[in-house]
C-alpha cells in the first residue's frame, strides 16, 4: 500500500470502535490521558510504520515496542500536540517533518491510560535520533505485514477489570503486543 492508497482508505472509511474499545471506554473511571504518534513513511512505493523499542531500564514498559508518545502535560494544547512533543523528545522527530492526517478512537488500557492514536505521514528522509535514556531502537515495519492475518494473534486474559483480548503481532525479532498491537489492529480494520 502506498501513501495515496492509504490516504484514500483512511479518509473515506468510517471510523468504528472495536468491541474492546466499546467495553473499556464505557467504564466511568479516572484515566490518564495520553497520545501516541502512529507515523508512516513511504519507501519504495510502500508504507512503513515507525516503532520504537523502549529503553530496558524504564520503570514502565521497559523493553516493549511502542509508538512515540506519552501522557498529556498541562502545557499541551491538544492531543496532537502531546504526540508531537513526545515524538520530538523521544526520537528528535521535528513537528515540521510530520503531516498529521487524523486520529483513531482512543484506546483504554487495563492499566488506566486512555491513549489517543494520532495518525501521520512523515516527510521523506525525516531525520531522527534516539534519546537513549528513553528509546533503545527505532525501526519500521511494512504496513502490509499487519494485513496478513497469519501475523496477528490474540489471547484472552483475565484481569481484575474483566476478560480482555491481548493482541500480538511479531515482526522479525520484535514482539509487538498489547495496546500498540491493538491500535495497529484497529488501523488495519479501518483500512480494509
Amino acid at each position: 500500500m502506498n501513501k495515496n492508497e492509504f490516504l484514500k482508505r483512511f479518509q473515506l472509511s468510517a471510523l468504528t470502535k472495536s468491541d474492546t474499545q466499546q467495553k473499556l471506554l464505557n467504564k466511568p473511571n479516572s484515566l490518564i490521558e495520553s497520545a501516541v504518534l502512529v507515523a508512516l513513511t513511504e519507501k519504495n512505493n510502500q508504507l512503513n510504520i515507525l516503532f520504537t523499542k523502549r529503553a530496558q531500564h524504564l520503570k514502565h514498559h521497559g523493553g516493549q515496542i511502542s509508538f512515540p508518545g506519552g501522557k498529556v502535560e498541562p502545557s499541551d494544547l491538544s492531543l496532537t500536540a502531546t504526540a508531537l512533543r513526545e515524538a520530538q523528545e523521544e526520537i528528535n522527530l521535528h513537528p515540521n517533518n510530520v503531516e498529521v492526517i487524523g486520529q483513531l478512537h482512543p484506546y483504554q488500557t487495563i492499566t488506566g491510560f486512555r491513549i489517543t492514536p494520532i495518525v501521520a505521514i512523515l516527510k521523506p528522509d525525516s531525520a531522527m535520533t534516539m534519546d537513549k535514556n528513553e528509546v533503545e531502537e527505532i525501526f519500521f515495519v511494512p504496513i502490509q505485514h499487519f494485513f496478513n492475518e497469519n501475523n496477528n494473534y490474540s489471547i484472552d486474559m483475565q484481569h481484575k477489570t474483566g476478560n480482555h483480548k491481548v493482541h500480538f503481532m511479531p515482526y522479525k525479532q520484535h514482539n509487538i503486543w498489547g495496546a500498540t498491537a491493538a491500535i495497529i489492529n484497529d488501523l488495519s480494520k479501518h483500512l480494509v
